[in-house]
C-alpha cells in the first residue's frame, strides 16, 4: 500500500469518525428526587462527578428536586402518560402498586449481573423485588434505632427487662420527665414490637394479618408500658418526642436518621441497637426498613444510559459521598469496609440495626393497610376500643379493600 493510499484511508477514517460524532446528539437524562440540605448537596456532587466522566460521550444527567409529599403522586400521574423523568428515587412502599398499574417502572433483571446484586445488603435487594422481579437498585435505607442522652443514661439497656427498670427510674411525671419517648401510637413505629412477636401486616402469601396473635401480644406489652409501668408520655407525636429529648426530659428515643437533624446543639447523644424483647422469648425488636431505590421509568427512551447511571450512583464511590457528606446510610454493603464509614459512630449503629430489620412490605395492598391500622392504633391507645376489637375491625376493613382491588383489576 502506497503512502498516498494510507494517507487517504486515514483521512477517510477521520472524516467518518467526525461524522459519527456529529451524528450522535447529546443525551440528557432527568432524575427526580426529594433530597434537601446535605443530602441534596451530596447527591449533586455525585451527579457532577458522573457528568464529568461522561462529558466526551455526550451523556448528561439533570436532577429535578420534587417535595417528598408530592413525589409519589407526581410519579403516579405523570410517568404512565410519558411525561415523567428517565429515573427517580423513592422508597419501596409504592413499588407493588406501580408494577400493577403498569407503564411506570422498568424491570431491570436484564441489566443486573450477580456481581452488581452482591454488592448490596440482601434485605435491600429484597425490598426492590416484586413477585420475583427486580425493579430498582437499592440506594439507601432507613431504620429506627435507639437514640439516648448520654448525660441521663449511664447504662444502655440491651433487653426490655433492663429497659423497663431503667426507664421507670428516670421517669417523673410530675416534672414531665420520661424514661422513653417515641411515637408509639403510630403503626410504623409500633412495628419494632409487632415484628418481634412475629406479627405484621401481611403473611408470606400477602394475606392481611392485622388481627394475628403476634400483633395482639405486641400491643398488650405496649399498653403495659404506658398504663402500668408509666414511663411513656401520653399522646405522643414527633413534635413532642423532639421537644422532650431537646429539653433533657427524655432519656431514650426510638427513631430513625431523620430525628438526628432535629437534635439541639449541645445535646450529647449516642446511638445503640434496639433491645431484645424478653416477652417475645428474647427476640430482637425488628424495625421496618424503608429502602430508597433508583428506578428507571418505563417510558424512558434511553434505558441503557439510564442504567449506567443507576449502577454508578449505587456503587462504592458514590455511596461514600452520600454516607459521609449526605449522612445517608447506603445500601451498598461494601462501603462499610471503608474505615471512615464503618467506624462512624452513627452509620455503624444503623448498619448493625439492619441485621434485625424487616423490609416494609412493597405490596400493592400496602396502601390499603395504613388508614385502618392507624385508626386501630389510635383507638387502642386512647382506650376507645380493646386490642382485639380494634385489630379485628382493621382486619375486616383491609380484607374488604383488598377484595375490591382484585375485583377491579
Amino acid at each position: 500500500m502506497s503512502g498516498h493510499t494510507r494517507l487517504a484511508l486515514c483521512a477517510a477514517g477521520a472524516i467518518l469518525a467526525s461524522l459519527t460524532a456529529m451524528a450522535a446528539p447529546p443525551v440528557e437524562l432527568v432524575i427526580w428526587h426529594s433530597y434537601r440540605g446535605g443530602e441534596a448537596t451530596a447527591f449533586e456532587k455525585v451527579v457532577a462527578k458522573y457528568n464529568a466522566a461522561k462529558a466526551a460521550s455526550g451523556v448528561k444527567i439533570t436532577t429535578l428536586p420534587v417535595p417528598y409529599d408530592a413525589l409519589a403522586d407526581k410519579i403516579t400521574a405523570a410517568v404512565p402518560r410519558g411525561k415523567g423523568p428517565d429515573m427517580f428515587i423513592f422508597a419501596q412502599d409504592r413499588l407493588g402498586g406501580w408494577v400493577e398499574a403498569g407503564k411506570t417502572i422498568e424491570p431491570i433483571d436484564f441489566y443486573v449481573d450477580k456481581a452488581t446484586k452482591d454488592r448490596f445488603l440482601g434485605s435491600t435487594v429484597e425490598a426492590m423485588t416484586y413477585r420475583g422481579t427486580l425493579y430498582a437498585l437499592p440506594f439507601n435505607y432507613k431504620v429506627i434505632t435507639m437514640v439516648y442522652n448520654k448525660k441521663l443514661l449511664t447504662k444502655v439497656p440491651k433487653t426490655t427487662g433492663e429497659l423497663v427498670t431503667i426507664a421507670k427510674s428516670l421517669t417523673d411525671a410530675s416534672t414531665g420527665r420520661f424514661g422513653v419517648a417515641y411515637w408509639y401510637s403510630n403503626f410504623y413505629y409500633h412495628a419494632i414490637l409487632m415484628n418481634a412477636f412475629g406479627g405484621g401486616a401481611f403473611d408470606a402469601s400477602a394475606k392481611p394479618i392485622l388481627n394475628c396473635e403476634g400483633n395482639v401480644k405486641s400491643l398488650d406489652l405496649l399498653l403495659k408500658w404506658a398504663d402500668k409501668d408509666k414511663f411513656l408520655p401520653a399522646e405522643p407525636s414527633t413534635a413532642l418526642v423532639t421537644a422532650l429529648f431537646n429539653d433533657g426530659k427524655a432519656a431514650i428515643v426510638f427513631s430513625g436518621p431523620w430525628f438526628l437533624g432535629e437534635i439541639a446543639e449541645g445535646i450529647d447523644y449516642g446511638l445503640a441497637p434496639l433491645p431484645t424483647v424478653d416477652e417475645a422469648g428474647g427476640k430482637p425488636m425488628r424495625p421496618w426498613m424503608t429502602v430508597e431505590g433508583v428506578y428507571i421509568t418505563a417510558g424512558s427512551k434511553n434505558k441503557d444510559a439510564a442504567y449506567d447511571f443507576v449502577k454508578y450512583v449505587t456503587d462504592v464511590e458514590a455511596a461514600k459521598i452520600m454516607a459521609l457528606e449526605g449522612r445517608q446510610t447506603p445500601a451498598n454493603k461494601l462501603v462499610y469496609d471503608d474505615p471512615q464509614v464503618g467506624n462512624d459512630p452513627v452509620l455503624k449503629v444503623f448498619r448493625q440495626q439492619v441485621e434485625t430489620a424487616i423490609p416494609m412490605p412493597n405490596l400493592a395492598e400496602m396502601s390499603m393497610m395504613w388508614t385502618p391500622a392507624s385508626s386501630a392504633m389510635a383507638a387502642i391507645v386512647q382506650k376507645s376500643a380493646t386490642v382485639k376489637g380494634a385489630l379485628g375491625q382493621a382486619q375486616k376493613e383491609v380484607v374488604e379493600s383488598v377484595k375490591l382491588l382484585r375485583k377491579v383489576q
